[in-house]
């Protein structure tokens, strides 16, 4: 296994086909009443940095791409301990992955941050990591890459926590931890889709 930095990239085995994406964190004691809703998104970029379309935004609510290739594992509404695995999880078939796309930002959000006064600055053991696996249900897969988001977010309440881009037949894995104000509204109007 790979532990990486923030800026740093590694190549995924050219063998691996189907991989689990986890995420996971901890939430810090606060004054507040509300769980901590963190959601994981994923965009399908293409060249342009860009979606195709609204169809290329798998979160919550579009928990499947229409392609196969992209499927959410569900939601985690009231925020985790990341000793107890990973929070949310994300399947890519990458042989599945439409020509088009070039790059897949994995994201993670905080839900309704603004309205419970949340933020990342009050998460804690955030981190993403790639599972090589042979079906969805292999419970014997093996962790390739992780990074550990140890940064400080004091105010963000948005987060591209990965990429995993294209290079010919050649995945790459890199290590972004970029925070944004704003919620999933925010990277929605980054990444070009409609809110």
């Amino acid at each position: 296994m790979v532990n990486l930095s923030k800026g740093q990239r590694v190549s995924l085995d050219k063998g691996m086909r189907l991989c689990l994406v986890g995420l996971g964190w901890d939430p810090n004691r606060y004054r507040g009443s509300y769980d901590f809703d963190l959601d994981a998104s994923v965009f399908l970029l293409g060249p342009n940095g860009r979606v195709r379309s609204d169809e290329d935004f798998v979160f919550y609510g579009n928990q499947v791409h229409k392609s196969g290739s992209v499927k959410s594992l569900g939601d985690d509404r009231t925020g985790g301990n990341s000793e107890d695995g990973d929070d949310e999880q994300i399947i890519i078939d990458l042989s599945r992955v439409p020509s088009y796309v070039t790059r897949i930002a994995v994201t993670v959000t905080i839900y309704d941050a603004q309205a419970r006064r949340q933020n990342f600055g009050q998460v804690s053991n955030a981190y993403v990591r790639v599972v090589k696996i042979r079906n969805e249900g292999d419970e014997d897969g093996y962790e390739v890459v992780r990074y550990d988001l140890d940064e400080e977010f004091a105010d963000e309440t948005a987060i591209v926590a990965c990429e995993i881009s294209r290079n010919g037949s050649e995945w790459k894995f890199s290590a972004v931890g970029a925070g944004y104000r704003g919620e999933l509204a925010a990277l929605c109007r980054k990444f070009g889709v409609d809110v």
